[in-house]
């Protein structure tokens, strides 16, 4: 068994970078990168990274199209949930207007991007603006604070959004750490049966080492991270929702009908059309996605910020979309996937505190990050260009 290494660094070149950003980091902080309750702090404060990237990569699937409204969506609906709690509305009412309300806002962009063929860089350019002035219209230019104790412990808020220890361990959280132990192996079992029947079936299987080579490194890394946890508090709520969010989309990317019909709209849209698939019922699914994941990330914001401001969600579309292209996700459409945007939330994650972490003042911050997006979609031009 030879191990192509050029091979190897192509594929993982994200993951490479990602680790080698964090021993930088680690080192220019004198180790305070790494401390339990940074790791943990990584996931909370972007947790709406993870979740706008996943529907924004359906978005990017269908040709590189993207939604500039999501961050404002987020403002609009956090606003709405947060003035309904504010009434003494019971929060799982709220929860169903915020969800309902992202789905609605979804399906208005995308009627008007999928039938009207309005294209949709316009579209959500319209509903940025559109939704942050309604944004300030439900808040009346006000913060709205939220007190619902229920409602911040489950979408994780304040200080006792985490999942108790079982065993009751003290400072260390076992059942923590025993819940990354079954997710590796759960994944490696997972892995290796979905390859043997793959070679079952006949279709072309990747060589060994480079399963290998993935497994170890995704393995060690839920291992470490979840050991991290371990050692400040534990699993927090957002983490769940995180967890939830991208294991749906994985399984829709890659085991139904919609996911391919997405990868085949984004890579020749004229030949998908031509099969008998509507691209419109496509982009429409894409953009409703997008509206859902928006509503989610509004909960999850106004959650763990335990009130709501007309300021909320600028820049989020940004993050997201920074995610996916870092993550691999073509400029084109047609290519990207769930794995790709972890790897991209989290190095945006790791910038982001890490630069804070060394009091790199704010402005530089987004010089650093629009370095880093532009460095991913050269990578992306250059790949294409050899392969045509």
């Amino acid at each position: 068994m030879s191990i192509n290494i050029k091979d190897v660094l192509k594929k993982y070149t994200m993951v490479f970078a990602l680790i080698a950003v964090i021993i930088f980091f680690h080192a220019m902080t004198g180790g305070k990168m790494l401390l339990p309750q940074n790791v943990n702090n990584l996931i909370s404060q972007n947790a709406y990274v993870f979740v706008l990237a996943a529907g924004m990569l359906l978005c990017i699937l269908t040709g590189g199209n993207i939604d500039l409204a999501c961050g404002s969506v987020v403002c609009f609906i956090g606003g709405i949930g947060a003035v309904i709690m504010d009434k003494n509305i019971g929060f799982v009412f709220a929860v169903i207007v915020m969800l309902v309300g992202g789905i609605l806002v979804g399906a208005w962009q995308g009627y008007w991007i999928a039938y009207v063929k309005v294209p949709p860089f316009i579209a959500t350019l319209a509903g940025m603006y559109a939704f942050r002035g309604l944004s300030n219209v439900v808040l009346q230019g006000y913060t709205v604070g939220i007190r619902n104790e229920a409602f911040l412990k489950i979408f994780g808020g304040g200080a006792d959004c985490y999942i108790p220890d079982l065993f009751g361990s003290g400072s260390f959280n076992m059942t923590c750490l025993l819940l990354g132990i079954v997710l590796v192996v759960i994944y490696i079992v997972t892995t290796m049966k979905g390859r043997i029947s793959a070679r079952a079936k006949g279709y072309d299987i990747p060589p060994m080492y480079s399963v290998l080579i993935k497994m170890i490194i995704i393995s060690v890394a839920v291992i470490w991270f979840f050991f991290k946890l371990a050692n400040y508090k534990g699993i927090p709520t957002s983490l769940i929702w995180i967890g939830i969010v991208l294991l749906a989309y994985a399984y829709i990317t890659t085991n139904t009908t919609m996911g391919r019909y997405l990868y085949a709209v984004g890579g020749n849209e004229k030949a998908t059309t031509l099969s008998g698939i509507d691209s419109r019922k496509v982009y429409f699914f894409a953009y409703v996605n997008m509206g859902l994941m928006s509503g989610l990330a509004g909960i999850l914001t106004v959650a763990r910020a335990t009130q709501a401001q007309p300021t909320f969600g600028q820049g989020y579309e940004m993050d997201a979309i920074a995610a996916c292209f870092i993550g691999g996700a073509s400029a084109y459409g047609g290519e990207g996937n769930i794995f790709g945007i972890v790897i991209g939330a989290l190095l945006m994650g790791v910038i982001n505190m890490g630069m804070s972490i060394m009091g790199v003042e704010a402005n530089y911050q987004k010089v650093v990050k629009g370095i880093v997006v532009l460095v991913a979609i050269i990578f992306d031009v250059l790949s294409n260009k050899k392969k045509k």
